[in-house]
C-alpha cells in the first residue's frame, strides 16, 4: 500500500525569522509545539509521499522529516526576504520514504501564455515543483506540488477612510477587478502547468500525481476555474482512440476514484460528503486536492492501483483542543491509500 498526503503547513517559519511582517514571530514555546504537531500527523498516519505548502523554513523542515523517517526531501526555491529576517512568498516542498530520482521547477511555456494572452514571461506565482520517485510497482513516477494563487484581491485601495462615496466605489472597484486578477492568475497557473505535465509524460510515460493548495474549488460540472484540471474528452471529436489518448493523458480526483469500486459502483452504499479543508468563518470549502493519472483509475485495464482510503484530518478545524492544536494549521490534511489492484 501506498499512502499520499498534501499538507499546507501555515507559516512555517523558524524563529527567530517573521512572515510578513515583524511581529508574526514563534516564540520557541510555540515552534516546538507546531514541531510536534507535525511529527504527531506523520507518526499516527505515516503517508508514504507528502507535498508540502507554506513553507519558509525548509532547512528546518528537511531536518523534522528526516527524524520521521523520510530520507528525501527536495524543493525548488526559496521564500522571498522583504527586510532583515522578514520573509514572504513560502515556497513548496516534497518528502518522501522512496527515492526521488529527479527534481525540477516546473517552467510555463512562453509562447502558450502568449497565445493565452499573458505576457511571454508570465511566472507562476509559486513554482510548481516535480520531483521524479520510485514507487513500488510503478517505478518512476512524477509527482507534482503546487500551492495555486491565493484568491486575495490583487489590487487593494489605499484609501483606508473611506469618507466618501467615491472613495468608497474605488475600493469596491478594486475588490471586483482585483478579485477577478487573481482569479485569471490561478487559472491560468493551472492550464499551463497541465500542459507541461502533459507534454513531460509524453515524454516519460511516467504516472503522474498532483497534490496541493488549489485554493479554489475543482468544479467537475461546471464550468469552473480550475476544471479544466479534470479534463477528459476532447471536444467536437467522435473518434474513439483520439479520446482514448486523451484520458491516458487526464486527471481524476482522488475523491471521485475512491468513491468508486472496480465495478462503477459507489464504494459505500450512504457516502458520506465529501469533508471541507478549509474554514472561511463558518464555510467550509475543498481546497486542498490529489489527482491522479489513469495508472491509480480502477476502471482503467491497465491500472497498477486504486484508491481504497480517502482521509481528510480535520479535528484541530472542527474540534479544536487549545493545548494541542493551537501552532497546528488552517488547512485540513488530505491523505489517500493506494492499493494495488489483484
Amino acid at each position: 500500500m501506498l499512502k499520499i498526503a498534501t499538507f499546507n503547513l501555515f507559516n512555517y517559519i523558524e524563529p527567530p525569522f517573521a512572515c510578513y511582517d515583524f511581529d508574526r514571530i514563534y516564540d520557541e514555546q510555540q515552534w516546538q509545539k507546531k514541531q510536534k504537531w507535525i511529527r504527531d500527523y506523520l507518526a499516527e498516519h505515516q503517508p508514504d509521499v507528502i507535498g508540502f505548502q507554506e513553507v519558509f523554513s525548509p532547512d528546518s523542515l528537511k531536518a523534522l522529516v528526516a527524524e520521521c523517517d523520510y530520507p528525501y526531501f527536495e524543493v525548488v526555491d526559496s521564500a522571498d526576504v522583504i527586510e532583515d529576517y522578514i520573509f514572504r512568498s513560502p515556497v513548496v516542498a516534497i518528502a518522501s520514504r522512496y527515492p526521488i530520482t529527479a527534481i525540477a521547477a516546473v517552467i510555463p511555456d512562453g509562447d502558450l501564455a502568449v497565445s493565452m494572452g499573458l505576457s511571454s514571461e508570465y511566472q507562476f506565482s509559486r513554482k510548481p515543483l516535480r520531483a521524479s520517485i520510485e514507487l513500488p510497482h510503478l517505478g518512476t513516477t512524477d509527482c507534482y506540488v503546487v500551492h495555486f494563487k491565493s484568491k486575495r484581491p490583487m489590487l487593494e485601495s489605499e484609501d483606508n477612510e473611506l469618507a466618501t462615496t467615491k472613495a468608497v466605489l474605488d475600493a469596491f472597484s478594486k475588490q471586483m477587478c482585483g478579485s477577478w486578477g487573481s482569479s485569471m492568475q490561478r487559472g491560468s497557473e493551472a492550464a499551463l502547468l497541465f500542459q507541461q505535465m502533459i507534454q513531460r509524460r509524453l515524454a516519460s510515460n511516467n504516472p503522474m500525481m498532483l497534490m496541493g493548495d488549489f485554493n479554489d474549488v475543482l468544479d467537475h460540472d461546471r464550468d469552473g476555474i480550475l476544471s479544466h484540471l479534470t479534463m477528459n474528452t476532447l471536444r467536437f471529436n467522435s473518434d474513439p482512440q483520439a479520446q482514448d489518448i486523451v484520458k491516458q493523458f487526464s486527471l481524476q480526483d482522488s475523491w471521485h476514484l475512491y468513491q468508486h469500486a472496480a465495478n462503477g459502483v459507489v464504494a459505500s452504499s450512504t457516502p458520506a460528503p465529501r469533508p471541507a479543508t478549509h474554514y472561511f468563518y463558518n464555510k467550509g470549502s475543498v481546497l486542498d486536492y490529489i489527482l491522479l493519472s489513469c495508472e491509480f483509475n480502477a476502471e482503467y485495464q491497465r491500472s497498477l492501483y486504486e484508491v481504497s482510503d480517502y482521509h481528510t484530518y480535520d479535528r484541530h478545524l472542527i474540534n479544536p483542543i487549545y493545548e494541542r492544536d493551537s501552532e497546528s494549521t488552517d488547512h485540513a490534511v488530505v491523505q489517500i491509500n493506494l492499493q494495488l489492484r489483484s
